[in-house]
């Protein structure tokens, strides 16, 4: 291979600069989301286990919404990145029209369903009667942030595919403040409100995802001047992109969705395995959560800058940058497990748990550092590059697959009836991680992942 060649794998200056521009502020407003998380959690700390673990237990719900969502989002930025690419700005947004559609009609179900039943929600993850007695608390005064979560995130993902990602990360900076200060102000009870507690934690949530829905949605449906989408296009005609969206979509949704239950599941095995347990793994979460943010920022831009080289016929020169984005996952990966390794002996002692919890804890790192280099490769391919290049059916067969055949039955026989170590228990319940990574691996070197529109 000659010099020229070996730099269309590697990338010029202009590609990483591209990266650069699209990922950078996609990954400083995952840090400052993993900001408000690791927040909500230290001050919860201080209220005991049972707090902790209760609104991390309610948090795995509001997560399903939310990893749905992404789902409606993601499916609909296939399309929307493509049609930028093709300045086709009409049916630009009569995908943006059927993605909030759906993403209203999710919004209501599972408003409705917390309505109804928040107890039998918490059931699903623990038996602790206390547990769920604080876990229902928190879930009724959650109730208005899946409208707010939902419209605002599918809109953030919709202006990110094309290019837009300075709006949100401001939106993210001033959201973090808003959050932080009103859980102090109602979880400790300051400024003469009232001590909430655990509920004071879901009220500062509500009023942060109020905040970025009119900040997000404010600026989407008004002020945009690229799409420039307006809220009388919710009433547009769109009946023949349904069929092309459906075909793109429905996959995605499919694998986030079973995705998002697949994790519940797994909290659901964790939550049986012990409230220490589950109080150690949310220790682990911000650490997890901070050592990704620039995973899923190359992944966003990977995405982003593949479905713009599709959209304007460059289908070889997409196949080698796929090559190139896999490379940058490993580098991305190794920078991550780096990160935990260094953090976790502050963060674990910062934490206001027990001894135990914290002993929990510090093996389950060793396996997140472990986990997250495959974890990292993985993600820029299934949620950047293949899923860009239209290739939702395959990967939604691989989320099917790996996670209820391999990580859930494992990861069930290695807590609740091998009882292993916490190291093999979190491995078994990430082993998908690998088997996908190698999968995904050998379908981009196939290049069948490449979908005509």
């Amino acid at each position: 291979m000659n010099r020229e060649n070996w730099k269309e794998y590697t990338g010029n200056r202009e590609f990483y600069l591209t990266i650069a521009r699209i990922a950078i502020p996609i990954s400083l407003q995952q840090l400052i989301t993993v900001g408000i998380n690791l927040m909500d959690t230290i001050m919860l700390s201080s209220m005991g286990d049972i707090q902790l673990s209760a609104s991390s237990l309610a948090n795995q719900f509001i997560n399903l919404f939310q990893i749905c969502c992404m789902g409606i989002g993601m499916g609909a930025s296939v399309l929307t990145s493509r049609f930028w690419g093709m300045q086709d700005k009409n049916s630009l947004r009569k995908a943006v029209t059927i993605m909030l559609r759906v993403c209203l009609g999710f919004a209501s179900v599972f408003t409705l369903a917390t309505l109804l039943s928040p107890a039998w929600i918490m059931k699903i993850y623990t038996s602790d009667a206390e547990t769920i007695h604080y876990g229902v608390a928190y879930l009724r005064w959650i109730l208005p942030t899946y409208f707010c979560m939902g419209l605002s995130l599918t809109c953030t993902i919709v202006l990110r595919s094309v290019g837009q990602v300075k709006i949100p990360l401001i939106c993210s900076i001033l959201a973090f403040f808003v959050n932080i200060f009103f859980n102090w102000v109602f979880i400790f009870g300051h400024l003469g409100a009232p001590r909430m507690e655990i509920t004071g934690a879901a009220l500062g949530t509500v009023i942060a995802r109020v905040f970025e829905l009119i900040f997000i949605c404010g600026f989407f449906f008004f002020r945009d001047q690229q799409m420039k989408y307006r809220p009388g296009h919710l009433m547009m005609a769109c009946g023949d992109l349904v069929g092309e969206y459906l075909k793109i979509s429905i996959p995605v949704l499919i694998s986030d969705g079973l995705l998002a239950l697949g994790n519940n599941s797994v909290a659901m095995i964790m939550g049986r395995i012990g409230t220490t347990f589950v109080a150690a793994n949310s220790v682990t979460m911000v650490v997890q959560q901070l050592s990704s943010v620039l995973t899923q920022g190359v992944s966003n831009a990977s995405g982003i800058m593949t479905g713009h080289t599709m959209g304007r016929g460059e289908y070889d020169k997409a196949q080698k940058q796929g090559y190139t984005f896999l490379g940058l996952g490993f580098l991305v990966g190794c920078f991550a497990a780096a990160v935990i390794l260094l953090l976790r002996a502050p963060v674990i002692a910062y934490y206001q748990v027990t001894p135990e919890a914290k002993t929990i804890a510090w093996e389950l790192m060793d396996a997140i550092s472990f986990i997250i280099i495959f974890q990292a490769m993985n993600s820029i391919l299934t949620k950047g590059v293949l899923r860009a290049g239209g290739d939702t059916r395959f990967l939604m067969l691989g989320d099917i697959l790996f996670l209820w055949v391999a990580s859930i039955p494992l990861g069930a026989l290695a807590g609740l009836v091998f009882h292993w170590s916490s190291f093999w228990i979190y491995t078994m319940l990430k082993i998908d991680q690998i088997i996908k990574c190698i999968w995904c691996f050998f379908r981009l070197r196939s290049g069948k992942w490449i979908k005509m529109l």
